[in-house]
């Protein structure tokens, strides 16, 4: 299910349900937000700090329920990631939500939220937070592509060819999200619906060794047996280990070489600058050539 799109005067809700954010990023948001004939309301603990959480659990669990449960509000940005959301994911009643679907806005440790809207088969949007809004133009790829998506219009992709791409089409609903958050939910009731399903990955500041640890999980748990394609979007920082005697991008390539799945890799999406907003929950085609990939909606 497709939440419904924005209309001009609609209100968009800022939380803070993982990391302590700077204030200034919040700020910057409802500028650009606002710039879109939004109304632009904020969490009551969305700027708060209890160590390296936006506020104690129970002030992320009020922040994030009362967004879920409020009919006026049809979108929620969430601030930031950062870790805290596994801390309150099973202590969130998504009934009303799932009564009033409304759009979902982040990434990172947003994917377990993800997880969860997907697993309601509710559409939602893996894309930029506080941070991007603030820094960058308004008039950017990025923010206007996120707004865009808001609106009413899904995207379309098309990107280079990489050498180590599988060649193929694939269709299924678009699910995934960080790496270290998708292994460490399988076997939850927050872990993926994986069949059929086109899988998106992407990871920031793990050791090699880490990528292919959760890539094995992800082997042993059967979920890569039960994908239909496969997007490799960036691994940020996560620099090279001679010992491991491959590159990152060979690393997931060997941890699915049994299967026949397409893959693309150096999606530009992740820990990055540049991070295309994805659609997830929504089904796509995915097709992966000699000369380029395309991501359709």
């Amino acid at each position: 299910m497709t939440p419904p799109f924005l209309l001009p005067n609609n209100q968009i809700r800022i939380v803070s349900p993982s990391g302590a954010i700077d204030p200034i990023y919040i700020d910057g948001a409802i500028k650009a937000l606002t710039s879109w004939g939004l109304q632009v309301t904020e969490g009551e603990f969305a700027r708060a700090e209890y160590g390296r959480f936006a506020g104690t659990t129970k002030q992320r669990i009020a922040d994030l329920q009362s967004a879920l449960d409020d009919t006026e509000v049809k979108a929620i940005l969430c601030s930031r990631g950062g870790y805290g959301v596994a801390q309150i994911i099973d202590k969130l009643d998504f009934t009303k939500f799932k009564a009033n679907p409304k759009w979902l806005i982040g990434f990172s440790d947003i994917t377990i939220l993800h997880n969860a809207v997907s697993n309601l088969g509710i559409a939602s949007i893996h894309g930029i937070m506080a941070k991007h809004l603030t820094e960058l133009p308004v008039t950017s790829e990025l923010v206007q592509g996120l707004k865009t998506i808001l609106f009413g219009t899904l995207p379309h992709y098309k990107i280079p060819a990489h050498e180590l791409n599988r060649f193929g089409s694939a269709q299924g609903k678009l699910i995934g999200g960080n790496l270290s958050v998708l292994a460490g939910m399988i076997g939850t009731p927050f872990d993926l619906p994986y069949d059929g399903n086109t899988l998106f990955i992407e990871e920031i500041a793990e050791k090699p060794y880490h990528i292919d640890r959760m890539m094995q999980n992800l082997r042993l748990s059967g979920a890569l047996a039960k994908i239909s394609g496969l997007v490799v979007g960036q691994f940020s920082y996560c620099d090279e280990d001679p010992l491991m005697k491959m590159s990152i991008a060979e690393i997931i390539a060997e941890a699915v070489k049994e299967y026949h799945f397409p893959v693309c890799f150096n999606f530009p999406a992740g820990h990055v600058n540049y991070n295309l907003p994805l659609v997830m929950g929504e089904k796509v085609k995915l097709a992966i050539y000699k000369s380029d990939t395309s991501l359709t909606y």
